[in-house]
């Protein structure tokens, strides 16, 4: 999900602009104007979610459900009309929209109605050496959570930060981006008017929009933790913007996600699963497979394979037809794609199938291509396309795959393909990646929501789902308390002559290397030296 947005990208609107243009990618059809917001208005946004807040982090676990359950009948009730206001304002296919956006939305919802309160209930842990004590942690809601997010998945980025954020007691802030601004404002209506109807206060769910000046607004706003989706660049804006306040960011940014094919992997399951991890939303998906290690015993027939399907590929909107992959979201988006492949060419990569622009007389388009013959060195294979672009590498053996693999600055997600459990297995010990799949696209591990989201490196940090995802959002407080009603004093004042000996000899006793060394700790308790 790491594409350049929100906070500092996108040529500046004239300095009076107050209203963001919408069109439709897949056509340039005109969807109208929404409103930009001041940086007088996201401080008016935040105070209103702070009053919100402060009810709702009152409210029990099943009422919170109650208001989740509402929500996921509202997405499922209304998928078909969500998904063609997705493919309106992002180009992508009909069906990309159904299993991208709605299929995980229903699934977090599912999975954090069943096992929130789990996971946010006190809980009981050891006290140690305090015998008379009970220890436990709490899970509290930090206040408000402001989302910076971006445009590649236009409803599911909106509700992944809101179900967790509301479960936890919170209200969110959300700063969509500017390229997705009509659909935006559309579903975060129907959201606030699902709370409404279920009887609290729809504040609980603020958007603001704008340019990079209503984003910056928001991240050094009076909000009590930051979600950061986007690339690396506006990341590190994000962050020093946090540190005004000394607030909590979860930063999940960009990838490089490697695809390691084996000699002995099955050629039909990882191409396919590579047709996936390279193509699903045109590419533009925070882990995709954007580079292809396949082992050179079988990189030609991996290649000719891969080409006769691409080959095959449909192009356009999907409401002309039936169509394989859609429109690039953004204009920008689409020179970068472009200016990366024709880098790529330059410095010897090969054009085994697209390679350009296409239907630009319709909309923003470029064509389903492979790139053979990449070397690891070179400027496509180190820095993110974010595109419908296949790049296959040759690889010699395991240990060549983990040195390429880990030779990006990204650490995401990552994908191993082998017959051999035992070989996949330690080659994926060995990736630097914040998850791995074998013999699946790496983006399979979001639909299992006991796993967290997010990598390592210039990747970001932090972590989105599961259950460390949501205590994300939480003030995890520490409590000792009383086992038994002894109200005696623990003096440490004023200091005896003897409490040195003492303490030494508690030390040596609890820690010491050996028996000899603990029973001279237990006699020092009752020495008579000072």
């Amino acid at each position: 999900m790491s594409i350049p947005i929100s906070i500092e990208q996108k040529p500046r609107p004239a300095e009076q602009a107050t209203h963001i243009p919408c069109v439709d990618p897949a056509t340039r059809e005109s969807l109208g104007e929404v409103r930009i917001d001041s940086p007088e208005d996201v401080e008016a946004a935040v105070a209103r979610a702070k009053v919100a807040q402060q009810a709702w982090r009152k409210t029990s676990f099943e009422e919170r459900r109650k208001v989740l359950r509402k929500l996921l009948a509202y997405t499922v009730d209304n998928k078909d009309e969500i998904c063609l206001t997705v493919q309106r304002d992002s180009g992508k296919t009909r069906e990309n929209a159904l299993m991208g956006e709605i299929w995980p939305t229903c699934e977090k919802f599912r999975w954090m109605i069943n096992n929130g309160e789990k996971h946010l209930r006190p809980e009981r842990v050891s006290s140690g050496l305090l015998l008379h004590k009970k220890a436990r942690l709490e899970y509290h809601p930090l206040g408000i959570l402001a989302a910076i997010i971006p445009w590649n998945y236009p409803f599911q980025n909106i509700v992944n930060p809101l179900i967790p954020a509301l479960m936890a007691g919170n209200a969110i802030v959300l700063k969509p981006s500017e390229w997705v601004a009509w659909s935006s404002a559309k579903f975060i209506d129907a959201l606030r008017s699902v709370i409404e109807e279920a009887g609290h206060n729809p504040d609980l769910v603020q958007a603001v929009q704008g340019y990079g000046p209503t984003g910056a607004a928001l991240a050094r706003s009076a909000v009590d933790t930051i979600l950061f989706i986007g690339s690396v660049n506006n990341g590190r804006r994000v962050v020093e913007a946090s540190a005004e306040r000394i607030i909590p960011v979860v930063m999940e940014l960009g990838g490089k996600d490697a695809f390691i094919v084996c000699d002995d992997a099955d050629l039909e399951q990882a191409v396919h699963s590579a047709l996936a991890g390279c193509y699903i939303n045109c590419g533009q998906n925070c882990v995709a497979s954007e580079r292809i290690l396949v082992y050179d015993g079988i990189y030609d027939a991996f290649e000719k394979r891969t080409a006769e399907l691409v080959g095959e590929f449909r192009q356009g909107s999907s409401r002309e037809g039936l169509v394989d992959v859609g429109a690039i979201v953004t204009p920008l988006q689409l020179d970068i794609i472009e200016k990366a492949v024709n880098g790529a060419v330059a410095q010897g990569a090969r054009v085994v199938t697209g390679g350009k622009r296409t239907l630009s007389d319709k909309g923003d388009y470029f064509e389903p291509t492979i790139l053979a013959d990449v070397k690891p060195d070179m400027d496509i294979a180190q820095e993110e396309v974010f595109g419908p672009v296949m790049l296959l590498i040759r690889v010699r053996d395991d240990a060549d795959a983990v040195k390429v693999a880990n030779g990006v600055a990204y650490g995401l997600s990552s994908s191993v393909f082998s017959k051999s459990r035992v070989r996949a297995r330690k080659i994926v010990a060995g990736l630097e990646a914040g998850m791995s799949s074998i013999n699946e696209f790496g983006g399979v591990t979001y639909m299992a929501q006991d796993l967290t989201f997010g990598g390592v490196k210039a990747s970001g940090y932090g972590r989105m789902n599961g259950r460390e995802g949501l205590r994300s959002m939480c003030n995890i407080k520490s409590v000792v308390d009383d086992r038994f009603p002894i109200h005696q004093p623990s003096r440490v004042f004023p200091v005896a002559k003897k409490d040195y000996g003492v303490f030494s000899g508690v030390i040596e006793l609890i820690y010491g290397r050996g028996l000899a060394q603990r029973w001279r700790g237990f006699l020092k308790l009752f020495s008579r030296e000072k």
